[in-house]
């Protein structure tokens, strides 16, 4: 059983609406119907009745709902007592950062502030976008760095939750290059040679970006999906092994692209592709975190959090005035 599946559970209890506790979660309704029915399996027992509208807990459910409270209520205290122990030194600064930033971002990021800041002492927790965002609002990490989409938004409040924007992350579709250097495979292939697609899975925020370029229904390409995963990092190696072609972020592929391993098969250069499109890269942080520092380690936490939070607003904004300069 999985904490997430109980989080599920009471929040559906709450809202009697699957629909709503799914936007919520910040997950697809059908991940959220299958987690809800995972806790079932687990238990044994149905915990909803699904033959009425709204939604209502069956007796079951009506019992287990009290022990999933406790549960998560344990849970969390735990997890408090353990922060409290984590670590003697509160300079760290600890990040949450979906896995493929926290491979290829990330560390260029961290090293171009450095420069300015010297070494810092951070701590990395490389997540999926939704639990990323999760440890933000759960207090478990002091920075969330992620990718934002207008068609994927962040259901965070922006009274509480402040935000930079660090860049801008291209996606497109990349192929392995021939001898030659020619794609091996190119878009959008034919009803009868459909193209090789190496595809994100159902419920992986780059898979979200992936189904709106390849479901376009003015654009869409002929594919023939050939296998799944919910790494950016293993959908590039089988691309660069040949098995066909994958939507990629850019920061994931530009030293393959260098040494001209592979082919970008909808280049900016060429002007506007259906099979493109750009995401911004986010850095978030909770305004009322440490507001109230009492304690001298808090404060040091408080006071290293603000000075990383200025360079990189800084080194923002000069990079905006050079650009427009």
């Amino acid at each position: 059983m999985e904490i997430k599946w109980l989080e599920d559970f009471v929040s559906l209890a709450r809202t009697r609406s699957f629909s709503r506790s799914a936007e919520l979660r910040h997950v697809t309704q059908p991940a959220f119907s299958r987690r809800i029915q995972a806790l079932e399996a687990w238990l044994g027992s149905e915990l909803i009745d699904r033959s009425s509208y709204p939604t209502r807990l069956t007796s079951a459910g009506e019992v287990f709902y009290e022990q999933a409270l406790a549960l998560l209520s344990q849970a969390q205290e735990a997890r408090a007592l353990l922060r409290e122990q984590r670590s003697a030194d509160h300079s760290v600064i600890d990040f949450a950062v979906p896995h493929t930033l926290s491979m290829t971002f990330f560390p260029r990021w961290l090293k171009t502030l450095e420069k300015r800041l010297g070494r810092l002492r951070t701590r990395l927790r490389a997540l999926n976008v939704h639990d990323a965002a999760m440890s933000l609002t759960d207090g478990g990490c002091d920075l969330l760095m992620c990718y934002y989409h207008p068609s994927q938004p962040l259901q965070l409040d922006a009274s509480r939750y402040e935000m930079l924007v660090l860049g801008v992350e291209r996606f497109s579709p990349y192929s392995a290059v021939t001898a030659s250097k020619r794609p091996r495979f190119r878009l959008p292939g034919t009803p009868d040679a459909p193209v090789p697609y190496l595809a994100y899975t159902a419920n992986a925020y780059l898979g979200r970006m992936a189904d709106l370029l390849v479901g376009d229904p003015g654009g869409a390409p002929y594919l023939d999906k050939v296998y799944e995963t919910d790494m950016a990092e293993a959908l590039k190696s089988m691309v660069l092994a040949g098995h066909g072609v994958a939507f990629l972020p850019e920061s994931a592929v530009v030293d393959a692209l260098a040494r001209q391993e592979l082919a970008d098969l909808a280049p900016a250069a060429k002007g506007a592709s259906p099979w493109r499109l750009d995401m911004e890269i986010r850095l978030y942080r909770d305004r009322l975190a440490y507001a109230e520092a009492s304690h001298r380690r808090e404060r040091a936490k408080r006071d290293a959090l603000q000075a990383l939070w200025e360079a990189v607003n800084d080194q923002m904004k000069a990079g905006a005035a050079s650009t427009n300069g």
